[in-house]
């Protein structure tokens, strides 16, 4: 009977022995089982979507005035529902969607490696989420207040429900991808294609870039840049602290493999010479 360090290296040098049309059929059952639990997310979230619309609502009735939202399409509330089923589905089904990404890239890991799956998969999770909520309760406020403050008060601002719907959505989807810069800011690490001294070295550039990007990202207001671009700041030097463990992991490794390297025929000769 193997034992459970043989079973590991038969099912490693298998993992290694996969050719390339294995890995093609191993990406094509990744993409359909993700995108069955983004179709299970959506019909979750079709059966709740007045009560997710309502939700995404509130900014706009909270106006002073209230915005009025109208149907002005005939498949503008099927627009809605679709874009909230998609949008509620892609959320929820996250982090399973994350798990499968890393069970493809799993066979080339390091078994030191594999221990950050569940982690990352809960700081993605988090970071996008944390992005999303930051979005709807801080920067889609300050957008519709300077957006709709811009037309005269003799124009009444009544907006298709399906425009403000994807308005939001896409605001929130944006928070959501750039709060995911650390966990980036990992796996480039990992693949040694930054470094912290680099990311330290272009700081004040980076800064700028954070700034401009806010800029462009939400309206000429500079307190809703601000709202922006600080968080911006504070996950890029997250980022820098992320790399920089993943360098010391990566040197300790190193400094291990070598002590190993050497053999305990050329210590001893070593030390008769």
């Amino acid at each position: 009977m193997d034992t459970p360090d043989n079973h590991t290296i038969e099912q490693e040098s298998t993992e290694e022995e996969m050719t390339f049309l294995d890995h093609l059929e191993e990406l094509r059952w990744t993409i359909l089982r993700s995108l069955i639990a983004l179709f299970v997310g959506m019909i979750l979230c079709f059966i709740v979507a007045n009560y997710i619309l309502a939700i995404l609502t509130l900014p706009a009735e909270h106006l002073d005035p209230p915005l009025t939202l109208q149907v002005l399409k005939v498949q503008g509330m099927f627009t809605v529902y679709l874009e909230i089923g998609f949008f509620g589905g892609m959320i929820l089904a996250l982090p399973y969607i994350l798990f499968e990404i890393w069970k493809f890239i799993r066979p080339g890991l390091m078994p030191e490696e594999r221990r950050f799956v569940v982690p990352l998969i809960l700081s993605a999770t988090i970071l996008f989420c944390s992005g999303v909520a930051f979005a709807y309760f801080v920067i889609l406020p300050f957008a519709l207040k300077f957006f709709i403050g811009l037309a005269p008060e003799e124009i009444s601002a009544n907006i298709a429900i399906d425009f403000y719907i994807g308005f939001a959505i896409r605001l929130m989807a944006i928070f959501g991808i750039i709060f995911e810069l650390p966990v980036l800011s990992f796996f480039l690490g990992k693949m040694g294609l930054i470094s912290a001294n680099l990311m330290k070295k272009y700081r004040r550039h980076a800064v700028v870039i954070i700034f401009f990007l806010a800029a462009v990202l939400t309206p000429p207001d500079p307190i809703t840049q601000i709202l922006l671009g600080v968080p911006l700041v504070l996950l890029y030097e997250a980022s820098i602290f992320i790399v920089k463990l993943v360098e010391k992991k990566r040197d300790e490794r190193l400094a291990e493999e070598e002590t190993e390297s050497v053999s305990p025929e050329e210590t001893g000769g070593m030390s008769n010479d």
